[in-house]
């Protein structure tokens, strides 16, 4: 028996049982801890959150049609992965109200992670192949601190890269090209880099 055979598969327990600082997710069987976002994370997640949420979700200077939701907990798949990407999205023909559960088994139609140094590695090699495997039409990648957006679109078994947005670009992104989204309100308000204190996710 391998070590990765012999390997406890995580749990929801373990999720249940993880620090309230901590965002848990169970990846592959393995618990994943990271702490609560630093600010240009959170302030991101936060304006990307309240663009498209008007336009998409309450019909305000967009089309409405779907449901936005910030940090939701979703199990995916027989022996579910936990997921918890920084923004999910379903098309209100797929959920038109949310479960009365601490955690949806409805794959999205979109979701987004806002990366940083000590999360890329697995947002990229382990989320997104996750997302790939239950048919998330839709992946973005934001960076706040490169300030660069990267839109995925399912094709076939993998994503393809639509696009690499950056800087003050205003974009009008698949499958919220509805509206132009203005990338600078994203990262317009931190502080420069001397003064900014060390990334903590």
């Amino acid at each position: 028996m391998t070590a990765a055979t012999a390997r406890k598969r995580a749990t929801y327990q373990d999720v249940l049982d993880a620090p309230p600082h901590m965002v848990a997710e169970v990846l592959d069987g393995v618990l994943h801890l990271h702490p609560r976002p630093a600010f240009p994370h959170a302030l991101a997640h936060s304006a990307l959150g309240g663009q498209l949420g008007q336009a998409f979700w309450w019909g305000r200077g967009g089309p409405g049609g779907w449901i936005i939701l910030d940090e939701p907990e979703l199990h995916l798949g027989p022996e579910p992965d936990i997921v918890v990407p920084d923004l999910a999205g379903w098309r209100n023909e797929r959920m038109p109200v949310v479960p009365r559960a601490a955690f949806v088994t409805l794959p999205p139609d979109w979701a987004c992670e806002v990366i940083s140094p000590s999360t890329a590695d697995v947002d990229r090699a382990e989320k997104v192949p996750i997302y790939a495997r239950e048919h998330v039409a839709h992946v973005w990648l934001l960076d706040p601190l490169l300030r660069t957006l990267e839109i995925l679109r399912l094709d076939g078994a993998t994503y393809r890269l639509v696009g690499t947005w950056r800087g003050d670009a205003k974009v009008r992104a698949e499958p919220f090209d509805a509206i132009e989204l203005d990338l600078a309100v994203l990262w317009a308000r931190v502080e420069p880099e001397a003064a900014r204190e060390p990334e903590r996710k």
